[in-house]
C-alpha cells in the first residue's frame, strides 16, 4: 500500500461510507502507478483526490448509470468521442472513477496502459475490462497524467496549487468547483495527519511555523489552501520535489496563463534534450559554411553529424534507463 495513503485515510476524507472495491481500485493503482506518474507527491495526491473522490461520490460510482439519458443518446455517433460505429454511444459509456467516455479515449487509455505494462488488456476490444483492477484506478490516473484536453500531466498546475485549472482541465468548466475545494481541503488536512474538517487547528499551528498569517477562525480560505499545499509540499522530500513547485493561494479569479512545462514525460520525448544543444549548432554551421573552404567544411559537416550521433546515443541510453525505472516500479508493486 502507499506509504502516503491509506484506505483509513480515505474513509476519512470521503464524505458517507464508500465502496469499499471501488476505494481499493483507486489505492491499487496509485501503489503501482503514482511514482512512475509523479502522484507519489503528497500536494499533487491532494489535487488528484479532490476530483476523483467529486467524480467518483467518494466512490460511490465507478460507471456511468445508463438511462439512456437525451446526453447519452448524443454519444452515438460522435467522432470526437471516436464513437464511428453502431452501439458506440452505450458500449463505451463511462467507466472509471473519472468516467472514461468513448472509443477514442478507451484506445488511448490501451496506449498508455501498454507503455507501463506491455500484458494491459486491450480496452477499447473489451471495454468492461477498464473496471478491474488495477485498470479502473488507473483510468483516472491516465486522464490526469496524458488523457486531459492538455495532452499533458496536470502535475504542473497541482504544482502551482492552481485547483481552478485542474478543474477547468478536468470537467470543462468549473461545474461542482465548491465541492472540488471542500475535498482539497479534506485529502489535505488528513494528509497531514488533522481530521477532514479541523481547520481552526490547522490554522493554529500553521501560524505558529509561519506558513498562515491569517485569522484564526476555522473558516477555510485561499490563505489556508495555500499554507495547506506549503506543508505539503514538506512532506515530500527535497531530491524528489520537482523544481516548479512553490506556495501559491487558491483563488477565484481567473488565473493568469502560466506556460506549463513537461514535467512528467519521459526526458526523451522531450525536444529539450535535442534542441537546446542543436539550435546554436545549427546556425554557426550554416554562417561558417557559407564563406569556408570545401575541405574545412566537409571537416565541420562530420563533426556536427558526430555529435548528433552521441545525442541521439544519450536520448536512447535515458530511454533506457527510464524504462528500467518502470520496470522496477511495476515489480515492486505488482500485486
Amino acid at each position: 500500500m502507499s506509504s502516503i495513503l491509506t484506505a483509513a485515510m480515505l474513509r476519512k476524507i470521503s464524505k458517507g461510507a464508500p465502496n469499499a472495491a471501488n476505494m481499493n481500485s483507486v489505492l491499487v493503482a496509485l501503489d503501482r502507478f503514482g511514482a512512475a506518474t509523479g502522484l507519489d507527491q503528497p500536494h499533487r495526491l491532494a489535487h488528484f483526490l479532490s476530483q476523483v473522490m467529486h467524480e467518483s461520490g467518494s466512490f460511490k460510482w465507478d460507471r456511468e448509470i445508463w438511462g439512456p439519458t437525451p446526453a447519452q443518446k448524443r454519444y452515438e455517433g460522435r467522432k470526437d468521442l471516436g464513437n464511428t460505429k453502431k452501439g458506440d454511444g452505450k458500449k463505451f459509456a463511462g467507466h472509471g472513477p473519472i468516467q472514461l467516455t468513448g472509443r477514442g479515449n478507451h484506445r488511448e487509455f490501451t496506449k498508455w496502459a501498454r507503455t507501463i505494462d506491455p500484458n494491459a488488456p486491450d480496452f477499447e476490444a473489451n471495454p468492461e475490462l477498464v473496471n478491474t483492477d488495477p485498470w479502473e484506478g488507473a483510468s483516472a490516473i491516465w486522464y490526469w497524467d496524458a488523457g486531459n484536453p492538455t495532452g499533458k500531466s496536470l502535475n504542473a498546475y497541482a504544482d502551482q496549487n492552481n485547483a481552478e485549472m485542474i478543474t477547468k482541465k478536468v470537467n470543462g468548466g468549473l461545474n461542482g468547483y465548491a465541492d472540488r475545494l471542500d475535498y482539497y481541503d479534506r485529502a489535505a488536512l488528513v494528509m497531514l495527519d488533522y481530521g477532514p474538517t479541523e481547520y481552526e487547528r490547522f490554522q493554529t499551528n500553521a501560524q505558529k511555523t509561519g506558513d498562515y498569517k491569517g485569522n484564526v477562525d476555522g473558516d477555510p480560505g485561499p490563505q489556508t489552501r495555500a499554507a495547506l499545499h506549503a506543508r505539503l509540499v514538506k512532506l515530500t522530500a527535497k531530491p524528489e520535489r520537482a523544481p516548479e513547485v512553490k506556495a501559491a493561494p487558491v483563488t477565484t479569479v481567473e488565473p493568469v496563463a502560466v506556460p506549463v512545462k513537461e514535467l512528467e514525460k519521459p526526458a526523451w520525448q522531450s525536444p529539450e534534450v535535442l534542441i537546446p544543444a542543436a539550435a546554436p549548432v545549427a546556425t554557426g554551421v550554416g554562417t561558417f559554411l557559407s564563406g569556408a573552404a570545401p575541405i574545412v567544411a566537409i571537416t565541420l559537416i562530420v563533426v556536427v553529424a558526430a555529435f548528433a550521433a552521441f545525442l541521439i546515443i544519450r536520448r536512447d541510453r535515458m530511454k533506457s534507463a527510464q524504462a528500467a525505472k518502470v520496470e522496477t516500479i511495476n515489480a515492486q508493486g505488482s500485486l
